[in-house]
């Protein structure tokens, strides 16, 4: 089953979150770029001092104890969700604050 997520998240090329087991660390940011048999190939970025390095990794399937990826991210504080024009009016986020008067 794993396998199978893992092929979806590689055909999707969404950067995701993988936590080795075997090594306990986790990979931040990478994209899945192929699974041939038990082994994944990624692609992640680092951040060293004054360089940033590019690593093309390939792990066994059976080392990776978990999969994440980010599904949204929200701006923290008291601040209105950017909405496009284009954006039709039923698809629109709509203002709901508790203390604000109804219509």
């Amino acid at each position: 089953m794993l396998h199978r997520k893992i092929y979806q998240l590689c055909c999707d090329g969404r950067e995701v979150w993988i936590f080795l087991r075997d090594q306990q660390r986790w990979i931040e940011r990478a994209r899945i770029l192929d699974i041939e048999g038990d082994l994944v190939t990624v692609r992640y970025e680092t951040e060293e001092e004054d360089e940033i390095c590019s690593w093309e990794e390939m792990l066994r399937l059976e080392s990776i104890g978990s999969v994440m990826q980010k599904l949204a991210t929200v701006p923290r504080g008291d601040t209105d969700p950017l909405v496009s024009e284009d954006c039709p009016e039923a698809e629109r986020i709509q203002n709901h604050r508790p203390d604000a008067n109804p219509d």
